[in-house]
């Protein structure tokens, strides 16, 4: 499971750098965001499906880290807090890399929201998904310890016709 975790993740990563680290020629570009919530407040004033759907962009863009990430660790048997916070971590890491990269791309440029909104959506993502799975996986591996081998099962049962 941690290999395929480790695949999928850089593949997502290296699909979304080709997605925001391509240039964007336009005649005019503004100046970069550093008031945090400056671009969500200029969301909200859009039309309430416009900002749906920005807000909601800015959290999917990285959400499935919240899933690849703790899949990658492989680990079953973790604080859930310290996967979280971990998870969190790397995630803003990975966002802020990207922000910052994208200030070498023409047309593009660093926004401390898009910053805020992809690093709250691996968080959303995370606590939806991940602490379930974890249950999950601990009972699966609680029952096959619990239940007895194949061979012992069989020891006591009586051959049909004696």
């Amino acid at each position: 499971m941690r290999a395929a975790g480790l695949l999928l993740t850089a593949a997502y990563l290296a699909f979304v750098a080709w997605l925001l680290l391509r240039p964007h020629y336009v005649t005019w570009v503004p100046a970069p965001n550093l008031r945090p919530f400056g671009t969500i407040r200029a969301d909200l004033a859009m039309s309430a499906g416009q900002a749906a759907r920005r807000i909601a962009e800015g959290l999917g863009l990285l959400a499935p880290l919240g899933v690849l990430l703790p899949m990658a660790g492989g680990r079953v048997h973790t604080s859930g807090f310290a996967s979280f916070a971990r998870t969190v971590f790397a995630s803003l890491m990975v966002s802020l890399t990207l922000e910052f990269l994208q200030t070498m791309v023409p047309g593009q440029l660093f926004d401390v929201d898009a910053l805020l909104l992809n690093t709250a959506g691996v968080a959303l993502a995370h606590l939806l998904v991940v602490p379930p799975a974890r249950r999950a996986l601990r009972r699966r591996e609680t029952r096959k310890r619990a239940a007895p081998p194949a061979e012992d099962r069989s020891a006591g049962a009586r051959p049909v016709g004696v």
